[in-house]
């Protein structure tokens, strides 16, 4: 028999959580402007003080917020410090968009999700330079987004607007797809739908114009670790949508190093399984 999972307070956690997306995207955006250094880890990726110090907030609030819960967060991964996860743990990327940080380029976000269960129930994506701050919690149902740029203060951000994934037209889908990471794979994948327009977006923004309506389909043919997905599945998910692994099962979490081989995203369409 399955235990219930301990009770939370979601509403206070979830506003919480978005104060602390935004204090982080506030302390990646001041970095941001003022220059920084570029350091490598040891699989190549690129890592500068924004992630860091993003790091270093979220996880303080994190510790006040949901005490006991165990964090699954990129940087402290990197370092080694990896918890033992169970039913409920939490994922975060201080900056999931380091190369479009790097190269100054916008389509940074801050991102923090709840896993319950091996599903994102909850979830923040915060992206400083756009001023968009987007936000749902499954059980809640509810998932909304509010513009707010990393100077205002929270009470001064404008007011939120409910996000719901669109009924797409039988033709002329829009598909959403890296910046950084297309492959000649994914276009294969694409041609298999009616699209009409390709948009190219960076980190986690993607899940979000899905989940805002503004694209209906986007697929990761790559691979990508749970933290650079969870918080963008999260809000995707509370506003209507899904994600698949690619053999079309759901996209579950706290797998073996915490790994995606990839991924499908989506409004309310059939999601065609990538056969392997």
């Amino acid at each position: 028999m399955t235990h219930p999972l301990p009770a939370l307070d979601r509403t206070a956690l979830l506003e919480g959580l978005v104060i602390s997306a935004h204090a982080a995207g506030k302390a990646i955006w001041d970095i941001y402007q003022a220059g920084f250094e570029v350091a490598v880890k040891a699989d190549a990726s690129p890592v500068t003080l924004a992630d860091t110090a993003a790091e270093a907030i979220i996880l303080a609030d994190l510790a006040r917020l949901a005490p006991g819960i165990p964090v699954v967060a990129e940087e402290e991964v990197a370092a080694g410090r990896i918890p033992a996860v169970g039913r409920q743990f939490f994922v975060v990327d201080p900056l999931d968009g380091t190369k479009e940080f790097v190269q100054r380029r916008g389509d940074f976000t801050v991102n923090i999700a709840l896993i319950e269960d091996g599903q994102p129930s909850l979830g923040i994506v915060y992206a400083p330079a756009k001023d968009r701050m987007f936000a749902g919690d499954v059980t809640l149902k509810t998932a909304w987004t509010q513009t707010v740029t990393p100077d205002q203060a929270l009470s001064e951000a404008s007011d939120r607007s409910p996000l719901a994934v669109r009924t797409p037209p039988k033709q002329d889908l829009i598909a959403v797809a890296s910046k950084s990471h297309n492959t000649p794979e994914t276009d294969a994948y694409l041609a298999l739908y009616p699209i009409g327009e390709r948009v190219s977006v960076g980190s986690s923004l993607k899940f979000c114009l899905v989940a805002a309506g503004e694209a209906d389909l986007y697929p990761r043919l790559a691979p990508t670790c749970e933290w650079d997905t969870g918080a963008g599945h999260a809000v995707l998910r509370a506003a209507g949508g899904k994600v698949l692994a690619l053999d079309g099962s759901p996209l579950l979490y706290g797998k073996k190093d915490f790994f995606n081989p990839g991924f499908l995203a989506g409004g309310p369409i059939d999601l065609i399984a990538v056969e392997k």
